[in-house]
């Protein structure tokens, strides 16, 4: 739980990040399923995690994170407490790993067996990089989508990017009717890059 001057430290930090998401429509990667709009960005390089995660390029960790925008321009309100995201790829499916799980993927640093040096200071303790707040607050938290609104968020995969992957989406309802909407698949390379 956090205190009060914890959550005031989170909004600065928060304010001041210099991560600007698009709309859906300006990234070149996107797809239309009726009046819901789909886009999947991969942040693979150091220049576009940056922005979203700071000095943690959670590829270097073996997690490709994938951000993932939804504007429903429908007179309905959609539920996606059933939605399931995967990133697909010739040969294979990987599901997202949770957030809370991220820091878990560092494997446990082994003790020393042969003999050691005390120092005269200790030196202080190397922070997890993968539990970084901004891994946390930016994953895909969203239930319900309403009418002219969207959603967006991060979802994490253990894998790297492999071309011709895309993000494959399933299980949004109606919130009327509860019917699910047809699956959605949204190409993870830009058009016209090779």
């Amino acid at each position: 739980m956090l205190s009060l001057c914890g959550l005031a430290a989170l909004a600065l930090m928060w304010a001041q990040s210099t991560f600007r998401p698009k709309t859906a429509k300006e990234y070149p990667s996107h797809q239309d399923l009726g009046k819901l709009r789909v886009a999947a960005v991969k942040f693979e390089s150091d220049e576009e995690t940056r922005p979203a995660f700071g000095k943690v390029n959670p590829n270097e960790y073996g997690v490709l994170p994938v951000y993932l925008i939804l504007e429903n321009t429908s007179e309905q309100t959609l539920l996606l407490d059933r939605m399931k995201v995967a990133f697909q790829f010739q040969g294979g499916e990987i599901a997202p790993t949770p957030p809370g799980d991220l820091p878990y993927l560092i494997g446990v640093k082994r003790p020393r067996t042969g003999p050691t040096v005390p120092l005269p200071i200790p030196l202080p303790k190397k922070k997890n990089p993968m539990g970084g707040v901004e891994l946390q607050t930016r994953a895909w938290s969203a239930k319900t989508l309403l009418k002219g609104e969207s959603a967006t968020g991060f979802f994490y995969f253990q894998a790297r990017y492999r071309k011709n992957a895309k993000i494959y989406v399933t299980g949004i309802r109606e919130g009327l009717t509860n019917k699910e909407l047809f699956y959605v698949d949204v190409a993870m390379d830009t058009p016209g890059v090779e």
